[in-house]
């Protein structure tokens, strides 16, 4: 049975892309126009085929291939071979040791206090800029993220704001006593994302400059961890010493997990404060939870995250309705039948986690925020891959879990402490930007919560 989809155009599928507004939304339009299954033609991979179906996604789960060509654009980052495309046999035994670090209960635990004091200097610095103005989440919050996730992959040896010697770094030299300035390794990180990745033919002079700086940084790490001799395997680094990586692979991973985590819980964080600031009776189920298991303290433990049931759903809905990243890729290596549908190998599998996330056959009225749909017994009725904003099978994302505790930390701290509501007049229009993006940031008002939970100082604030 021949897969239903658009026409074949001249422009090889670039001008329906562009006129549905980008890649993200056409892949909604495509299955709500086609179907579960569709055959579209794929800028960079020809033709591909797109599947929005949770129970068939199953038959695909196992596919431990990407087509190259679609990730060739971080080739430029990696000097021992583009981690996103390794071979399945290469990157299987690679994956495993990266969730060993990034799955890890002791991983989280070592990196928590540092996390927490991050997130608190932005919820001081949102409270004394709320009595003046608003705040653009996206901004900040991306900020915040990477530096989190720079003193994860970097260690101990990530500095507070600023280097230590009160230089920017751009010598590649860290402060005194070995600190790395964290503000110049946010700032390279920064150019390198946006003037470098998809644009190393093109870059500027000081896109390379920045890279060259951020290898040096992690090189400088990695020197250290051998002079020590530590072998805590909490750590990213120091497990991928112990395991025998090379220099060059352990740089390359660094800088790739940098990359893949930098963005992801900075959105999702965003587009959760977002939609709670439009639903002020589901923020007030927020703060009722966080009131009751903090008392009076202003962050949670790392084990209190457990006892935070109803955060934790807002976080999953929002990452339905709005998924960091809105698809991803796969290459059968073989021929395969997908339902009844025959696909021949070399084909690139498109997946289209937001379609599938607005599946109303699996999300009755799907634009509806709701997170009650993952209380356990909803949750339950669903197929497994209903809801995949990290994706699924073996190249799933391996930071899944450690987005998700910096997620729900820095939503706690936020939330224990600040009152949020939109900016009248202020449109949030969802973009395509390497994740999935607000146009024009999202602006909020903001105040501190009083003892009883409503917002003081600043100018007006709603009930969100």
């Amino acid at each position: 049975m021949r897969i239903p989809g658009p026409g074949p155009r001249d422009d090889g599928g670039a001008g329906a892309i562009a006129e549905a507004g980008g890649l993200h939304l056409y892949q909604r339009w495509l299955h709500e126009e086609f179907g579960p299954v569709v055959r579209f033609q794929l800028p960079g991979a020809g033709t591909a085929v797109s599947v929005a179906d949770p129970v068939l996604l199953e038959d695909i789960a196992h596919v431990d291939e990407r087509p190259a060509e679609l990730f060739a654009f971080l080739s430029p980052l990696c000097e021992a071979g583009n981690l996103q495309v390794i071979p399945g046999a290469e990157h299987e035994p690679w994956r495993r040791l990266l969730l060993e670090v990034l799955a890890g209960r002791p991983s989280h635990q070592r990196h928590f206090d540092r996390f927490t004091a991050l997130a608190e200097e932005l919820a001081d610095r949102w409270a004394r800029q709320g009595r003046d103005g608003t705040v653009a989440l996206q901004k900040d919050l991306t900020s915040l993220s990477l530096r989190m996730i720079c003193a994860y992959a970097l260690g101990g040896d990530f500095g507070h704001e600023g280097g230590s010697d009160g230089s920017d770094g751009s010598d590649g030299n860290s402060g005194s006593n070995g600190v790395v300035d964290a503000d110049a390794v946010v700032s390279a990180f920064e150019i390198v994302l946006t003037e470098y990745v998809g644009h190393a033919d093109s870059a500027p002079p000081r896109a390379a400059e920045a890279l060259a700086y951020l290898r040096a940084t992690v090189d400088r790490v990695v020197s250290a961890h051998r002079a020590s001799g530590r072998t805590d395997r909490s750590d990213l680094i120091g497990a991928l010493v112990e395991a025998g990586e090379s220099p060059a692979r352990i740089r390359d991973t660094v800088m790739v997990t940098m990359l893949a985590a930098h963005h992801t819980t900075g959105v999702a964080v965003s587009w959760a404060l977002h939609l709670l600031g439009q639903h002020p009776d589901v923020a007030a189920r927020v703060t009722d939870e966080l009131d009751r298991v903090l008392g009076e303290r202003t962050a949670p433990d790392y084990a209190d995250l457990r006892r935070l049931p109803y955060l934790d759903r807002v976080l999953k809905e929002t990452m339905r309705i709005y998924p960091p990243g809105p698809y991803g890729a796969r290459e059968t290596t073989e021929a395969m039948t997908l339902g009844a549908y025959e696909i021949p190998a070399g084909t690139a599998l498109f997946l289209p986690f937001w379609a599938v996330h607005m599946n109303p056959e699996h999300w009755p009225e799907p634009e509806r925020f709701d997170p009650e749909r993952f209380a356990p017994d909803a949750a339950a009725k669903r197929p497994r891959l209903a809801h995949i904003p990290f994706g699924f099978g073996p190249r799933s994302c391996e930071g899944a879990q450690l987005a998700t505790v910096e997620a729900l930390l820095v939503l706690a701290v936020l939330l224990k402490r600040l009152r949020f509501s939109p900016v009248p007049g202020h449109a949030v229009t969802p973009v395509e930007r390497f994740v999935l993006w607000a146009a024009d940031d999202i602006l909020m008002e903001v105040a501190e919560r009083d003892a009883d939970g409503r917002g003081v100082g600043g100018g007006s604030v709603s009930p969100a």
